[in-house]
């Protein structure tokens, strides 16, 4: 029987590589985690979901800061935004963040971590800083990068992606993001509202492609509100470097020519898995532009070879990179065939307000020809909501023919934290009308779960022929009063 330094090789310290870390060494496996960047996280921590969402949060503040008139407050003059002040609160968020990811605590759950770029030599084994070092079973859990398409001029032009975006010394006064997807979204609303002067161009004829087209144009209304510009259903044919600005020359749908130009472009165009100098190619692991091919179980083409979070494609989100990585573990560490769902998946969208999904929404169900009821509940008729001064958006609950849940979407005031409730109805398979009928205080944000549920029974309840039946049997007399026409 073949002996191997380790039982489980990680290659990648995001997320994903994290998670089967961490379990594999507690539960006892020989463990070694390979991270190719100098400290662990991966990108999510250091260039993605915590330094946007800090950096979001700072730009939320300052724009409740110029329109404390809404608040019935005094109006505020604030300064102009030192981003070097706002770059060093997202490291020190990080910093923090990065005390949980650390080699130090993985050492402490047993893992070995090791730092560079490992590349395959032969199925079992891997060579790392002039070393072989080799595991019965591997996980490659390696992330992805920014897409940078082939646009014409592009490769002499400067440009930024996330992972530069956070670390500016200064707020670019204007810029062009080519991406209107959740990157775009986000980041377009936070510069705008710190005081760059944003423009998005897209070739998509709506903001988040993924998402319903109502839901998607709405939000794009409210970014617009507050000045963001928009080029949609457009063609990037062309990028320059002027010197002192960047220029993109694009076609618009009507086939006419727009150059616009900025002090900063931003490249949000997508991602790419981090596939390149692993030596795949050499040990029989099948992948493609969209990433390392797997089945439900996470495993690759090799067997013995495990690949989870965004270097396979699919949904890159961090919590579904955590999400595989558990799958991973049941299968490489118990050998319980485990396999992995993706119907209720949630994902969100951190503009202000935020889009937050589960399931199915009306694009998805009308792709796979399914009928649907559609419920909606608006936070106008929200009262904390109106309270807050935080009543633009609605919730859209799908149910299917056999009236159960399809999905849920909210656009509104904290949808990503009120989707969880929905989280634990649907996986958990509770009734709709047991959440229809619970106790939600009173006045939350989270009453508008309750509505769009209690919506549907109403109509039931309340109907035409309930009615009669009432009338019938109890020999009620009907209405009391009636407005005037």
């Amino acid at each position: 029987m073949a002996t191997f330094d380790y039982d489980i090789g990680i290659i990648g310290g995001g997320a994903a590589g994290l998670t089967v870390a961490a379990g594999a060494s507690q539960l006892g496996a020989k463990t070694l985690l390979v991270e190719k960047e100098n400290a662990l996280g991966g990108d999510c921590l250091h260039f993605g979901c915590v330094p946007s969402k800090t950096l979001i949060k700072s730009a939320r503040v300052y724009h409740m800061l110029k329109h404390t008139e809404r608040y019935g407050l005094p109006p505020v003059v604030v300064p102009p935004v030192d981003f070097s002040q706002i770059s060093a609160r997202i490291r020190s968020v990080i910093d923090v963040i990065q005390k949980h990811d650390s080699e130090e605590r993985f050492c402490g759950l047993g893992a070995k971590v090791e730092f560079g770029s490992p590349e395959f030599g032969d199925e079992h084994s891997i060579r790392l800083n002039g070393r072989t070092l080799s595991a019965r079973t591997w996980v490659i859990a390696s992330g992805s990068s920014a897409a940078v398409p082939p646009i014409s001029g592009l490769d002499c032009t400067p440009y930024i992606t996330n992972r530069e975006l956070f670390s500016l010394d200064r707020l670019p006064a204007s810029m062009i993001i080519l991406g209107a997807g959740p990157i775009g979204a986000e980041m377009s609303q936070a510069f705008a509202r710190l005081g760059t002067q944003v423009t998005v161009v897209d070739q998509s004829h709506q903001i988040l492609p993924k998402e319903d087209r109502d839901l998607a144009d709405a939000l794009r209304k409210m970014l617009e509100a507050e000045g963001v510009r928009f080029h949609l259903s457009a063609t990037i044919e062309a990028v320059a470097d002027l010197g002192h600005a960047r220029e993109v020359r694009l076609r618009t749908a009507d086939r006419a020519e727009r150059r616009l130009t900025a002090e900063t472009l931003l490249v949000a165009l997508g991602r790419t898995p981090n596939v390149a100098g692993l030596g795949l190619d050499g040990i029989g692991v099948e992948f493609d532009r969209h990433g390392i091919n797997v089945d439900a179980r996470q495993r690759t083409s090799r067997r013995h070879i495990f690949a989870a979070g965004d270097v396979t494609g699919g949904f890159q989100f961090t919590h579904a990179a955590g999400y595989q990585g558990g799958i991973v573990v049941s299968n490489a560490v118990f050998h319980l065939p485990r396999k992995a769902s993706y119907t209720w998946l949630p994902w969100c969208t951190y503009t202000d307000p935020p889009l937050a999904s589960i399931g199915m929404n009306e694009k998805a169900a009308k792709a796979a020809g399914i009928d649907y009821d559609l419920w909606t509940e608006t936070f106008q008729a929200n009262d904390r909501g109106l309270a807050e001064g935080e009543s633009a958006g609605k919730i859209k609950m799908l149910l299917g023919p056999d009236e159960k849940p399809l999905g849920v979407q909210i656009l509104g005031p904290n949808a990503g934290d009120l989707l969880a409730e929905w989280v634990a109805v649907l996986n958990g398979k509770v009734k709709l009308a047991t959440l229809a009928a619970a106790i939600h205080p009173y006045p939350t944000l989270g009453e508008i779960n309750k509505r769009v549920a209690g919506a549907f029974f109403s109509e039931k309840i309340f109907s035409e022929k309930v009615r009669k039946g009432l009338k019938l049997i109890f020999q009620f007399k009907g209405r009391a009063c009636t407005l005037a026409e």
